[in-house]
């Protein structure tokens, strides 16, 4: 992810700052010209760049810094505080409630990665508990629903579409009628997007916005537009009610900062940035967490969110085996399971506080995945009686033979996997 190249860089700032054996005022430039430098390179606003120098100036005073005993410690938390203020709206996003029904519509440009987003937004509130539907009433672009219906699919989410109507309008209050009718606690729209900032695009989003009456509306910007991004928003909030902005594409443009500090320099709520194409890259935002997570100190908050959304609690027996002590290969199946529904295995391990970006480049997130598969189809080739078993019974070595040649993993890795199962279960 280009952000990581980003924090790297800024990261391997601040720890230059923390080997310099004295700290003065030329220490300090040094760092600023290396963070300004990258921040430049990230397409951000140079008049927003020259402010966040101009405020970390202000809040490192060297004279009154002479006495203090950890000079650094105040000079990163200023440096740190000032790059969330770069990013920071300093407006919070409309939220939808659970047990209402919440209408939420779609507008953008074409290619912006809308419809995309759509079935991210509706993966996400779905881990949430939440009932979710969406509705096409994009008419314009051929294919538009073939490709929503296929998203939807994927991740097991009803939707509504009709191939015969023409009428944007039309669809989508049936739609939105449709999913009241069933109680759905969220109805997501998908608009027409246009190859530009056409009158007609905002006269269709106003007809669609009259007759559904949404509670939000969500903006899906393309986030490799860079600081251009700041016109864009801006034209969109002075024509329709946006309630939240979504970021797209920001996991392979060196732009992605600019977006995002554009954005938040026009006082427009920031919900989500997607960063990748798999229906699990789609990140709430938040300026600290954002910034601290780039910075390779990990996001608390969203790995606490990220496993509670695995419903740990639902899995009663394994709850009864832990309660008793016992951990079965099928508890250790049921483990693997829920790590790889959680999402990409680097997007998990960025979460954590100390992984750096270094680190990260490091970290083979293909490899981690394509193991524990092969793990899935060991245990895929296990009786019901083996799955509830400690794993002992596998010191015979026609058993193990038999689930080899079942899942077409090689026995030293079957061996290896019963070796990690009896790690787990002393933990």
């Amino acid at each position: 992810m280009v952000l990581n190249e980003l924090g790297a860089r800024i990261n391997g700032a601040l720890q230059a700052l923390s080997k310099e054996p004295v700290i003065d005022e030329k220490a300090v430039d040094a760092l600023l010209r290396e963070i300004c430098g990258a921040l430049l390179e990230s397409d951000v606003n140079v008049l927003l760049v020259q402010k966040m120098r101009q405020n970390v100036k202000k809040r490192v005073n060297m004279d009154e810094l002479a006495s203090s005993a950890n000079k650094r410690k105040v000079i990163q938390t200023a440096v740190f505080d000032e790059l969330c203020s770069l990013v920071d709206p300093g407006v919070q996003p409309w939220k939808p409630q659970k047990g209402k029904q919440n209408v939420v519509m779609f507008v953008g440009l074409q290619g912006s990665g809308k419809t995309t987003s759509c079935t991210k937004l509706a993966a996400y509130y779905k881990r949430k508990g939440m009932k979710v539907g969406l509705v096409c009433a994009d008419t314009f672009r051929a294919g538009a629903f073939d490709q929503l219906k296929q998203n939807a699919s994927r991740v097991h989410i009803p939707y509504y579409g009709n191939y015969s109507e023409t009428d944007p309008v039309q669809i989508a209050m049936e739609g939105v009628a449709q999913f009241k009718k069933s109680k759905f606690d969220l109805i997501i729209v998908d608009t027409s997007g246009r190859h530009k900032q056409e009158v007609e695009l905002f006269a269709e989003m106003e007809q669609i916005a009259a007759a559904i009456k949404p509670n939000n509306t969500i903006f899906v910007m393309d986030g490799t537009i860079g600081q251009a991004a700041d016109a864009q928003a801006r034209a969109f909030k002075d024509s329709v009610d946006i309630g939240s902005i979504i970021i797209t594409k920001m996991d392979g443009h060196a732009k992605g900062g600019g977006a995002i500090s554009a954005v938040a320099a026009t006082g427009s709520p920031i919900e989500f940035i997607g960063t990748g194409e798999h229906m699990h890259d789609l990140d709430k935002f938040s300026a600290r967490p954002f910034v601290s997570k780039m910075l390779g100190m990990g996001d608390i908050a969203g790995l606490v969110d990220t496993v509670q959304d695995m419903h740990m609690e639902k899995n009663e027996d394994m709850m009864k085996n832990l309660a008793k002590g016992v951990f079965t290969l099928k508890d250790m199946r049921d483990q693997l399971q829920n790590i790889m529904n959680m999402g990409p295995l680097n997007k998990i391990m960025g979460m954590v506080p100390g992984m750096s970006p270094e680190m990260m480049q490091g970290f083979d997130a293909d490899e981690s995945t394509r193991r524990l598969r092969s793990y899935m189809s060991v245990f895929d080739s296990m009786t019901e009686a083996e799955l509830n078993s400690d794993g002992n019974m596998f010191d015979e070595q026609t058993r193990l033979r038999r689930v080899a040649c079942g899942s077409g993993v090689r026995p030293v890795e079957i061996q290896a996997l019963l070796y990690q199962h009896k790690q787990f279960g002393q933990i």
